[in-house]
């Protein structure tokens, strides 16, 4: 399968783009706007997993031509891009791609992080708005500690939740998910229930601010 990562120059995108190349057998494709960055990413990653005996070849294109040949886009970009984003790619986008989004919206004042939800319910319903109708939206990847995924050395034991509108869609994130060691998929319903999903990472930020040895916290349901 060949995944894009939009924003694969990221936190999110570096993790994700580390451990699926480490952990399975997928292509990856890191997108960025500029094509110079992508491809010096792309490079890093690849150097980074040769040194764990890992020999694999990383694209780094820009988005449009990162999204042309995918087929699972990941838009790992911040909520305030995320539209943009999109839109820049919609006519690179095919129609069963399943397009993915991390994002979460978030404000931050003295007390710390709160969740910023956008008019249209959440940031995952936003992106399903903007995104072509024959593309099924995912929202998923919120709750990840960006440090941690990025750590190949750092055992993950962390929960996935999954919102979204199309079965097939959903089980192909699912198993992309399950092909990370550590990662456990869970759907949480349609797209209606992304909001109580996205709302989990400004908490999530806040306990490892206010508490010693939670920097790197995720989400895990027994």
């Amino acid at each position: 399968m060949r995944i894009a990562i939009l924003g694969g120059t990221g936190d999110i995108g570096e993790g994700l783009a580390l451990r699926w190349a480490f952990h399975a057998d997928h292509e990856i494709v890191i997108g960025s706007r500029e094509s110079d960055r992508a491809v010096t990413k792309a490079r890093e990653y690849e150097t980074e997993l040769s040194s764990r005996g890992v020999d694999v070849t990383i694209d780094g294109l820009e988005n449009p031509d990162a999204t042309a040949t995918a087929d699972v886009v990941i838009a790992a970009v911040p909520a305030y891009h995320l539209v943009d984003t999109i839109e820049s790619v919609a006519e690179s986008l095919t129609a069963g791609t399943v397009l993915v989004s991390p994002a979460v919206g978030m404000r931050h004042d003295e007390a710390g992080m709160h969740y910023n939800r956008p008019g249209a319910g959440s940031v995952t319903a936003l992106a399903a708005d903007v995104t072509p109708e024959d593309v099924p939206v995912v929202g998923g990847f919120h709750n990840l500690a960006a440090g941690r995924l990025a750590n190949l050395d750092v055992d993950l034991s962390m929960d996935v939740l999954l919102v979204g509108e199309d079965d097939d869609a959903l089980e192909t994130v699912a198993a992309l998910t399950d092909a990370i060691d550590g990662l456990r998929p869970l759907e949480a319903g349609p797209i209606d229930n992304a909001a109580e999903v996205e709302s989990l990472t400004p908490l999530l930020i806040n306990l490892a601010e206010y508490n010693e040895g939670l920097h790197d916290v995720g989400v895990r349901f027994e």
